[in-house]
């Protein structure tokens, strides 16, 4: 069993910046697929963003390329995604997945663990 906790979010401005942290327990993320993705208020949860543990692919939606980056601390055990220039319509409760199929990282159903969520709220 894997034990997925994330933290980090918060309130801030259209145009800041968050880091939301996804620490793991049970057992190493190392061999994962790890993905991020969130959901708003009356909408489907969607993918964000992606990544293959060992690093050798990195996935993003298109919404958040450019301005959200995917990384990972092996010591910590914790993935991280790190959110610049952001929009109001970033607002979401995003969540930490982990154990995704490499050949299907953007569909939640892939996914085997899930963690409780952490909200980010963009201002305008």
């Amino acid at each position: 069993q894997v034990q997925l906790v994330e933290s980090g979010g918060g309130l801030v401005q259209a145009g800041g910046s968050l880091r939301v942290s996804c620490a793991a327990s049970g057992r190493t993320l190392s061999g994962f697929v790890m993905g991020w993705f969130r959901q708003a208020p009356g909408k489907e949860r969607e993918f964000v963003a992606a990544m293959i543990w060992s690093g050798t692919g990195i996935y993003y939606a298109d919404s958040v390329k450019g301005r959200f980056t995917i990384s990972r601390d092996n010591a910590k055990n914790t993935v991280y995604l790190q959110m610049n220039s952001l929009k109001p319509e970033d607002t979401a409760v995003y969540y930490c997945a982990a154990n995704g199929l490499p050949t299907s990282v953007r569909n939640s159903g892939s996914y085997g663990y899930w963690g409780q969520g952490t909200q980010v709220t963009v201002s305008s």
